[in-house]
């Protein structure tokens, strides 16, 4: 099957550019991408999909070529959580897999949380539960170490700090840190900064740092305790896997402890790899989603428990 992209303009107010292929009447799947990247996260798994399954995988707001709005609170998680049900409205799609990497992971635990009558089986790769990762950014020092990253992206002037070789630099200096460089092409390394040489866009895709209510304490500093650790959280009735690169240095393997607590149909599948395991094991994660998807067929709507 060809993937074909096209724009659509949604009544959240934005524009997405928006992959697509596979048979229009087959079981809907949409991808979610993170930071720093575009659709091309998921080039492989919908590449190897699109046969069977119709893949929907958009530009989300601020990267590449899709909208970018200009203030902050533009970015917050629940602008682009609407994004994605106007996307779903727009083609149609009653009731559909969501599948999420990295920021795109952290849309689709919240989008799954709010649309459980709309999302029927969640995918998350390298992305931590929203809960979990709040905990372990107070409790656990390994991880709050390794979260630091999120307190430069916030700061106001970080583009600026890059200096005249700013996004050269990032790639090498900060993107390949969790990334396996061998993995990219001359090409692929061109695909991202010409995305990010885009206007706007760079500044864009930090923005969805600096819009979210997460608490990223220094790694000394004492905090109090958000209220919500504290407090009873819904469960996920719907069926999950994540998927989870164990050599991931920045989301650490500790994102998996306990979260069955947390999703009552749980299937948990680790790889052999880094932070992009999409493409850095996509043949793996591929098959991980096959199985699932086999496995699990799609439900009719579930109702949250109260909580």
């Amino acid at each position: 099957m060809t993937l074909q992209q096209q724009r659509f303009h949604l009544t959240t107010g934005v524009e997405l550019d928006v992959t697509m292929g596979g048979p229009r009447d087959s079981e809907a799947l949409i991808f979610l991408h993170g930071f720093p990247e575009s659709h091309r996260t998921w080039r492989h798994q919908l590449a190897a999909l699109c046969d069977d399954y119709f893949v929907v995988a958009p530009d989300q707001r601020g990267y590449a070529g899709s909208s970018k709005p200009p203030e902050v609170e533009d970015y917050a998680p629940e602008k682009p959580v609407a994004d994605l049900i106007a996307l779903a409205d727009a083609l149609e799609l009653e009731r559909f897999t969501l599948v999420g990497h990295d920021w795109g992971g952290a849309i689709a635990w919240l989008a799954a949380l709010r649309h459980p009558d709309r999302i029927g089986r969640l995918v998350i790769a390298n992305a931590p539960h929203p809960f979990l990762f709040q905990r372990t950014l107070i409790d656990d020092p390994e991880q709050r170490a390794a979260s630091q990253y999120i307190r430069t992206f916030r700061d106001p002037a970080f583009e600026t700090k890059l200096g005249a070789t700013g996004l050269e630099k990032f790639f090498e200096i900060s993107f390949m840190r969790s990334a396996d460089a061998q993995l990219l092409s001359e090409e692929e390394k061109e695909t991202y900064l010409d995305q990010w040489r885009t206007p706007g866009a760079f500044t864009a895709m930090l923005n969805w740092y600096r819009a979210s209510s997460i608490i990223v304490p220094a790694t000394d500093e004492r905090v109090e305790r958000p209220a919500f650790l504290d407090a009873p959280f819904p469960s996920l009735k719907m069926p999950a896997l994540v998927i989870w690169g164990m050599r991931d240095t920045a989301l650490l393997p500790v994102q998996l402890d306990g979260l069955s607590a947390f999703v009552d149909d749980l299937t948990v599948d680790e790889v052999d790899a880094g932070h992009f395991v999409t493409w850095e094991a996509p043949d793996a994660v591929n098959a991980a989603i096959r199985q699932f998807l086999k496995e699990k067929p799609l439900t009719p709507e579930l109702q949250m428990d109260d909580a």
